[in-house]
């Protein structure tokens, strides 16, 4: 079984001998742009991994992978546009460097390049790819949907929430693995516990990533620190902070999460020292985990070797432990 670093290595290869800017220029250069960036490129090394640990040639899974990114890609551009989102990862997002209507057109093409990469395998394997990646595609908006309603409505639960990230993240995650799945012919029992595996994982993930958004490193987290308070974003930490505080906490958090202040510096510090206080940032972690312990025991069924169960739960571990 080859590494995850190894994996990301022969993706990244990949990737750049596709990557190339044609005319209309101004509609290529985003693409290329955005892929270019960087980023963990944790969904298609998932897709490579799973077909590998299910007896493929992972090389046969990387057009999948690439779509994967691709299409992940195409929903940031589109979300960072809809955020009003000034940096992803570290640098200008797409419609900061070019416009919206660029950010738009570029990512509209590039949800159709995804789907044309697809067409390089056989007719079973495509019709099966392309059913997945559909539905997943479908769930990625409505999560988003999800998300930006939750911007203007004050009763949003936990449980809606955790749903929201389920279909924003969470189900590509997921997609990503049984994809690689699908390319090996695993059985369809296999292929859907490894989407169970991977969604649960990428559930896991997101708590994460919405922690680090609050407590991460600028220098390493790659986006703006404290973004999600600014846009008084309703996430896990802020939910259960409401769930947890006290009168006045919770007072205290919804005025805050009412306005827009001239010094933001000074609100996210105090909505951060809120989390922190009610015990919401415990709490956060302590799901994370759970989360991660029940993708963990997704993988007690699958009908692969027990080195490579191990190889999946490291990679488990290492995105809960992150702070990238």
């Amino acid at each position: 079984m080859h590494s995850v670093d190894y994996f990301r290595t022969q993706f990244i290869s990949y990737l750049e001998k596709k990557i190339f800017t044609k005319e209309p220029i101004n509609l290529y250069a985003p693409i290329s742009y955005i892929l270019e960036l960087g980023g963990k490129r944790l969904r298609p090394v998932l897709t490579l991994m799973s077909a590998e640990i299910f007896g493929a040639d992972y090389k046969k899974s990387l057009d999948a992978a690439l779509a994967i990114e691709v299409f992940h890609n195409f929903s940031l551009v589109h979300d960072d546009i809809m955020d009003d989102a000034p940096l992803r990862r570290g640098k200008p997002s797409v419609h900061e460097k070019w416009n919206i209507n660029t950010g738009i057109l570029s990512g509209d093409a590039m949800l159709i390049n995804a789907y044309q990469l697809f067409e390089n395998y056989e007719s079973e394997t495509f019709r099966a790819l392309a059913q997945l990646f559909t539905k997943t595609a479908i769930e990625v908006c409505e999560g988003q949907q999800y998300d930006m309603d939750f911007e203007t409505r004050d009763d949003v639960t936990i449980s809606e929430y955790l749903k929201m990230i389920d279909y924003k993240t969470a189900v590509l995650v997921g997609a990503a693995m049984k994809m690689g799945a699908i390319i090996a012919d695993a059985t369809l029992e296999d292929q859907n516990r490894i989407y169970d595996f991977g969604r649960n994982l990428g559930i896991a993930f997101q708590l994460q990533d919405d922690y680090l958004d609050a407590f991460g490193n600028p220098e390493t987290f790659g986006k703006q620190v404290g973004g999600d308070i600014i846009e008084n974003k309703k996430t896990y930490l802020y939910l259960k902070a409401l769930e947890l505080g006290t009168n006045e906490q919770i007072r205290e958090l919804t005025d805050l999460y009412s306005i827009q202040p001239n010094d933001a510096n000074h609100k996210i510090q105090t909505v951060k020292e809120v989390f922190l206080e009610t015990g919401a940032v415990d709490n956060a972690k302590e799901e994370i985990e759970a989360y991660t312990l029940k993708a963990f025991k997704v993988l007690e069924a699958l009908d692969i070797t027990e080195e490579n169960k191990n190889v999946l739960k490291e990679f488990g571990n290492s995105l809960m432990q992150r702070e990238v």
